[in-house]
């Protein structure tokens, strides 16, 4: 029987853009002998499956991505959209098929309890190819503010923000979409909450810079952020406003894999 639950199904074009631009980068994909990557809860429509291949195969032609749904009626109809290198199956958090090298789930884990998701991530990287990533995570109706946890049998290893800095107001925004096991620490005496207010501090610091364009602004926040919180990523991602921080600086007190 898959495990887990109908979600709302709430989908819409581009919505995963910028998560998709992420998980394109990475080394397990780029470097798997067979790139399978699981599109996990796509929701009421295929349309996050299809844009998912179309974005992973300008760097790895091959990729198969597969789309599961516990909603059988939901398999049937993204079912009449698949083409080569796209299909769907009925499933849920136990992953059924052969091992992807990624598995992708964003608003998925939103709907469930904060004290499900620890079993829920077990379940998926257990399923994983050697090496491979869970991508887990949330973003809002368009696109445009999400954040993801990417995490490996071996536990979690970072955090991503990911925001359109035009007309941002301020990065702490993303505190709204974090992934669920961070969305209820963001409160005083958790590291997160403490790394969204330098964010917030250092995008007022540098307000000065937006003159030059968001990109700059945001750019010398992440150099800024990095004197004091262990900041991966080049100056490449910055550009496209994204951020991410080692998992132990940000993870929630009493975390354990």
């Amino acid at each position: 029987m898959p495990i887990g639950q109908v979600t709302r199904g709430t989908t819409g074009t581009n919505r995963l853009r910028r998560v998709d631009r992420w998980i394109a980068q990475l080394a397990p994909l780029r470097l798997a002998s067979v790139p399978l990557v699981v599109d996990l809860g796509y929701g009421a429509s295929a349309t996050t499956s299809l844009e998912l291949h179309q974005r992973l195969a300008r760097v790895r032609p091959d990729v198969q991505v597969v789309g599961i749904e516990i909603s059988q009626a939901r398999v049937a109809e993204a079912s009449r959209s698949a083409r080569p290198g796209v299909s769907f199956r009925l499933g849920g958090f136990e992953v059924p098929g052969d091992r992807p090298t990624i598995i992708r789930a964003l608003n998925v884990l939103r709907q469930y309890d904060e004290s499900e998701v620890l079993a829920n991530w077990h379940r998926m990287v257990d399923r994983l190819q050697p090496g491979g990533v869970l991508v887990e995570g949330t973003c809002n109706e368009v696109g445009r503010v999400a954040s993801w946890v990417d995490v490996t049998t071996a536990g979690p290893r970072s955090l991503t923000v990911s925001l359109r800095l035009a007309e941002l107001d301020r990065p702490s925004i993303v505190a709204e979409r974090l992934p669920k096991v961070l969305i209820h620490r963001n409160i005083p005496g958790e590291s997160v909450h403490d790394y969204l207010a330098d964010l917030d501090r250092w995008w007022q610091v540098h307000a000065p810079l937006g003159v030059y364009g968001p990109s700059q602004r945001w750019a010398a926040v992440a150099a800024s952020m990095k004197q004091s919180w262990p900041i991966l990523g080049t100056k490449a991602r910055w550009r496209l406003g994204e951020l991410t921080v080692d998992w132990d600086a940000v993870a929630p007190l009493g975390f354990e894999w």
